[in-house]
């Protein structure tokens, strides 16, 4: 009897369906929100995960899926075997890494500095152009990057020869294309990925500044002691999710750069994937590549998510 009526006290009873119903009743209209979120994860998710099934056959769109035959994992191995699966490890990787390194605090950076802004009306025109590129073609911004960098009217190359210099063609530089890359990348998402932050921003209490600025705290002190630690939580599940996506970089914006001669530096799973599947339409072999990535990269999450629970008690699950 103490203890169910410690428990009515507290409030710790168990949940049952009753209960459960009620609540989701109570905020139904909050639930039906997550119904297009729900679909879409279902559609484009959780049923295409059926034709996972394709790496370890050799699929033949006539035959159907179920309907061809059976190798194992012979798809694996001829993709492991591969000349070019060395490089291309090694570029997807190294240009993750450097993608996460490089653009992954900028966002922060840039969010901390539009909230310092004092007047509304230019962070407002600062947040909308900084977003803009986001919803813009990639291939328009791919355009422009070629336009800007080309070795005979690009802009780049018309100040290096004003101030006496050679005309340098850039993409055609295995060195350059990393810095290229992440030039484009963060030009096309800086704003679009600052949008989180900022929110996590205004959801900080407002009067935690008003107490510290009445005790005397600069601006800085402000930032980071009350700024900073209200972002930790979002900035700690985002890092989860990019490390958890280290396989999957932007690979779309790599394809429209590469060329023969950048080759050796922009060869990545997802490019080599896209040709070996679409091009030459071995669709099991380019399945076993794709599924590859997906294992590593979900090894990759659980890491993550358990360093940080361990380390800062933020976690994902």
């Amino acid at each position: 009897m103490a203890i169910k009526a410690a428990q009515r006290l507290t409030g710790a009873h168990r949940s049952t369906p009753k209960l459960t119903f009620k609540r989701i009743w109570r905020y139904k209209y909050l639930y039906l929100m997550l119904v297009p979120v729900i679909l879409n994860f279902i559609l484009w998710h959780y049923i295409p995960m059926y034709g996972a099934q394709i790496a370890f056959r050799n699929f033949s769109p006539v035959r159907g899926i179920t309907a061809s035959n059976w190798v194992g994992l012979a798809h694996f191995r001829s993709f492991f075997g591969s000349i070019f699966f060395g490089q291309m490890l090694r570029n997807t990787l190294y240009l993750s890494i450097m993608s996460i390194i490089i653009t992954w605090p900028l966002p922060i950076l840039f969010a901390l500095l539009i909230n310092e802004v004092p007047f509304r009306r230019y962070k407002r025109v600062m947040q909308t152009l900084s977003y803009l590129p986001f919803f813009v073609s990639v291939v328009v911004v791919a355009g422009i990057t070629r336009m800007i960098l080309s070795p005979e009217s690009g802009i780049i190359n018309d100040i290096i020869r004003f101030f006496g210099g050679e005309g340098i063609h850039f993409l055609a530089i295995p060195e350059y294309f990393v810095w290229i890359y992440l030039g484009m990348l963060t030009w096309r998402w800086l704003g679009y990925d600052a949008i989180i932050y900022l929110a996590a921003i205004t959801s900080i209490d407002v009067e935690q500044y008003e107490a510290a600025h009445v005790d005397g705290a600069s601006r800085l002190q402000r930032l980071w002691y009350i700024t900073f630690p209200g972002l930790r939580m979002t900035i700690v599940i985002l890092l989860i999710l990019r490390l958890g996506g280290i396989m999957n970089i932007q690979w779309m914006e790599i394809l429209l750069l590469q060329n023969s001669l950048n080759h050796s530096a922009s060869e990545v799973i997802q490019t080599f994937v896209f040709r070996r599947g679409l091009e030459m339409m071995d669709y099991s072999f380019a399945t076993a590549a794709g599924l590859f990535q997906s294992v590593i990269g979900f090894i990759f999450i659980l890491g993550a998510n358990k360093v940080s629970k361990k380390l800062s008690e933020i976690s994902l699950f």
